[in-house]
């Protein structure tokens, strides 16, 4: 798993497209819209009042997730710091890189999470214990101070 941190991560507006008389239309485009090929599409909706989703980090594939309906929130995990990002126009994406643990919660009635992943589904991908999550990351090397007397002078 690499050293990436939720700074890593970002909002990306996508391409908007509007006809007065036919509504809105976005692209997205491997490569060019997103930082990867798209490899595996998945919503998530009619997720109950109350729960939540995710709950989990990735080693190698990388994810744009788009609020195509409704709203909700996304807190990203670094091991270290942690930011949240309401994502609530269809024409944004949040991407999350590898190595981000990630929860979804607070689905407005009738949310649509769509996400665009770079993988196929493949378990052995999932980091599903936040324990386990921590430990994967590098742990900081703390300097030490040589010009700290020794107490026996």
């Amino acid at each position: 798993m690499n050293n990436s941190t939720v700074y890593d991560c970002s909002v990306l507006e996508l391409s908007q497209h509007h006809t007065p008389r036919r509504g809105n239309l976005t692209v997205v485009e491997n490569g060019i819209t997103v930082p990867f090929n798209v490899r595996r599409v998945f919503y998530l909706y009619d997720v109950p009042g109350g729960h939540g989703r995710g709950g989990h980090a990735h080693r190698l594939q990388s994810q744009l997730i788009v609020a195509a309906s409704g709203s909700f929130s996304v807190t990203l995990d670094d091991g270290k710091v942690k930011r949240t990002f309401l994502l609530n126009h269809p024409y944004q994406g949040l991407l999350v890189v590898p190595g981000i643990w990630n929860t979804l919660e607070d689905f407005s009635s009738g949310a649509v999470c769509m996400v665009l992943a770079s993988d196929l589904y493949d378990e052995n991908d999932y980091i599903r214990s936040y324990e386990e999550f921590l430990s994967l990351k590098p742990h900081p090397v703390i300097p030490q101070d040589d010009d700290e007397e020794d107490d026996d002078e």
